[in-house]
């Protein structure tokens, strides 16, 4: 990795604004709102050279599914979804209906699911089944009634059979074998298969993010989630090693993966980058990881720690690792990463699964006004009103105010015939 020096002038890579890839990404969205099925099958030939000609997974593909997974993977993927439940009610669980009263005018608030949502999960020659696990338990403790789930085939036009096997468990609704920006438009306008849903969730490769970006203006997203994004925080006490494996596991996901040490020590910085130079000789999927570091790895050395922490909050990661003497004090100061890990022992993998934190997190900077994705994705705030004719006649010197101030005179009209 290479080592700059502090810096106004760090930027991450800019797929998310390629030109090219923007315009691609529209003709496919329009593409498919035109011609549905049709074009779907096409994208799907094009891109990954399969025919597909019913893109739905049944009960019977799900039966076969279970045959070729393991007891221990079963009970493996039932204790994160365990994990994930226990998480998301507790949080679902602070959020209570509510009623105020202001003389006599009721506000009634409260909490209640979305219909429907589209969950995608990403695949293809890959495997992320805990994808799966990470938008739709959420969703099904929110009381979601219908959960779709959108995934890319094998070379082989298939599905990982434990991603299958997986959304039994946790209890998908309908599951369709499709990926890319393809998939993005299907959930979102609808074709002769595919119902639309009226949220889109999950991480995604730059095609899906351009396009889940592009339909936000028809249909609600979670977030801008990938690439994969990973800081780490280092000094004198930081070991190395543990700094190194780290930046590996992250950079291994995708070429454009972005991953990066900040340290205040010009020795640390040598010490890190001399770590991983050796360890990626005898790692597996180094092709990858070599191309992710050299295309958007970085080791920062900064001047100040108030340096450092100014950037980090700039930079906002989708996953901050904190592996210093007092991780606690600098955690304190991060207001904008979308996860904080503090210490040696919570490394970025092991939140990717286990933890019972969601590993569906926000990149592109949009950690500076958003957390993970949380069973609050799959919930609106519904609001009643009611009021009595003389709670009415309370506020009506304060309308006409505000009207007269607005210049909207049949407002307050509307108010006050009701009180004649």
């Amino acid at each position: 990795m290479k080592i700059i020096n502090d810096s106004n002038n760090i930027k991450k890579s800019n797929f998310f604004i390629d030109p090219k890839n923007v315009s691609k990404v529209k003709s496919i969205l329009l593409n498919v709102k035109q011609n549905g099925d049709t074009a779907l099958q096409k994208y799907e030939k094009k891109f990954g050279n399969i025919d597909i000609v019913d893109f739905k997974i049944y009960a019977s593909d799900v039966e076969q599914a279970y045959s070729k997974v393991s007891k221990q993977q079963i009970k493996t993927i039932k204790f994160i979804r365990n994990r994930l439940i226990s998480t998301e009610k507790t949080l679902r669980n602070q959020f209570q209906n509510t009623i105020i009263n202001h003389d006599g005018i009721k506000i009634t608030k409260s909490f209640v699911p979305i219909n429907n949502v589209g969950c995608y999960v990403p695949g293809g020659l890959a495997k992320y089944t805990s994808s799966l696990l990470m938008s739709v338990v959420p969703a099904k403790v929110a009381g979601v009634k219908r959960v779709v789930v959108v995934s890319p085939t094998n070379n082989e036009g298939l599905i990982d059979p434990l991603t299958l096997v997986s959304a039994d468990i946790c209890g998908v609704d309908e599951f369709y074998k499709l990926g890319g920006a393809q998939a993005i438009a299907a959930l979102a306008y609808g074709t002769e298969t595919i119902k639309s849903v009226d949220k889109i969730v999950g991480p995604g490769g730059a095609f899906v993010t351009i396009a889940k970006s592009l339909i936000s203006n028809n249909i609600s997203i979670d977030m801008i989630a990938g690439p994969t994004e990973l800081g780490i925080i280092a000094d004198y006490t930081s070991d190395v090693n543990f700094v190194a494996s780290d930046i590996i596991s992250q950079a291994e996901h995708d070429v454009n993966t972005t991953c990066f040490v900040a340290t205040t020590s010009v020795d640390v910085a040598n010490m890190i980058s001399k770590k991983i130079d050796e360890k990626i000789k005898h790692v597996k999927r180094n092709n990858i990881i070599k191309s992710s570091l050299r295309k958007n790895g970085f080791i920062m050395v900064c001047k100040t720690q108030q340096r450092m922490i100014d950037l980090i909050n700039d930079l906002s990661p989708e996953h901050l690792e904190i592996i210093t003497k007092k991780p606690n004090l600098i955690a304190s100061k991060i207001h904008s990463a979308g996860i904080i890990l503090m210490g040696k022992y919570a490394p970025s993998s092991a939140s990717d699964y286990a933890f019972g934190s969601n590993h569906i997190l926000p990149t592109n900077t949009f950690g500076k006004t958003r957390g993970s994705l949380s069973v609050l994705d799959f919930m609106k705030l519904d609001t009643k009103i009611q009021s009595t004719k003389s709670s009415l006649k309370k506020i009506l010197n304060h309308v006409y105010i505000m009207t007269c101030t607005e210049n909207l005179p049949n407002h307050y009209d509307a108010i006050r015939e009701r009180l004649l």
